[in-house]
């Protein structure tokens, strides 16, 4: 049995018997509250799963979770890990792949991220449009599994257009008018430099943070259906002149909880 079949297997002994999680969700940075939210909770510690590294960053519990939200039966990924830990990309997007092949054949990612456009502000939520992969690799390196997607995956619709309309409709429903962007994947941990941060403006990034990416990819290349939604927690180096802080990110994450939480509940009302 492969890697990837023995990490859905311990996944699946986690679950109630008759579990059939059909909606995945990876929560980033301050933004794992969502799946203490969900009927029937049942987390497993990524430790206890096969390929699956430890989370080492603070605001990422590291939990598998699973739950239901009207009536939706979910796994979230409570945190993710990330290349700059350490891993390769390939061991980045091992969880989300874990995640599809586990029956989520929606995936919502969510992430922090800087604000590369000065028209943002701390606390917006952005519905990815399009990506950067500016981490200098590909999840998909390397010798091909046939059985999981193609050798050449498109990636023309990597965040599918209809639910980015659902997701604005959804933010309607909860008094959020939300706009689209694109997000650049840079390696990190350092945080980018005013020079790169205009370099990145002028290549047509909106936001910018250190993950998403490679996940995105792995899901697509198994032929999930990706959302994306970035909560924009601080402008950028240069944007504003002052300096930049994880603390800072964490407290902003924290400050539009109650907003996610609604947000995510409704795109999930939605998919119903």
């Amino acid at each position: 049995m492969s890697e990837l079949q023995d990490a859905v297997a311990a996944v699946r002994r986690a679950l109630p018997a008759d579990a059939k999680p059909t909606v995945g969700l990876i929560l980033g940075s301050g933004l794992g509250a969502f799946a203490d939210t969900l009927d029937g909770r049942v987390a497993v510690p990524f430790e206890k799963l096969p390929g699956f590294p430890p989370s080492t960053i603070v605001g990422h519990a590291g939990n598998v979770v699973y739950g239901k939200k009207s009536g939706v039966e979910l796994l979230a990924l409570q945190g993710r890990v990330h290349y700059y830990e350490g891993h390769d990309l390939a061991r980045v997007a091992f969880p989300a792949r874990v995640l599809v092949a586990a029956g989520c054949k929606t995936l919502i990612v969510t992430n922090a991220a800087g604000g590369v456009d000065a028209t943002l502000a701390a606390g917006d939520i952005v519905i990815l449009s399009d990506h950067l992969n500016l981490l200098g690799g590909s999840p998909l390196r390397g010798p091909n599994d046939e059985t999981l997607g193609p050798r050449f995956p498109d990636m023309t619709e990597a965040y599918d257009k209809k639910l980015r309309a659902l997701a604005v409709a959804a933010g309607r429903d909860v008094g959020l008018s939300l706009r689209e962007g694109v997000y650049a994947a840079s390696p990190g941990p350092q945080y980018e430099t005013p020079a790169e941060v205009r370099m990145l403006r002028t290549l047509g990034a909106d936001l910018v943070g250190m993950s998403t990416v490679p996940e995105v990819i792995a899901a697509v290349h198994m032929g999930a259906r990706v959302l994306g939604l970035s909560c924009c927690t601080n402008l950028a180096a240069g944007v504003t002149g002052e300096k930049l802080s994880h603390a800072e990110v964490t407290e902003t994450a924290t400050r539009v909880r109650d907003q996610f939480i609604a947000l995510l509940s409704r795109i999930i009302e939605r998919l119903t």
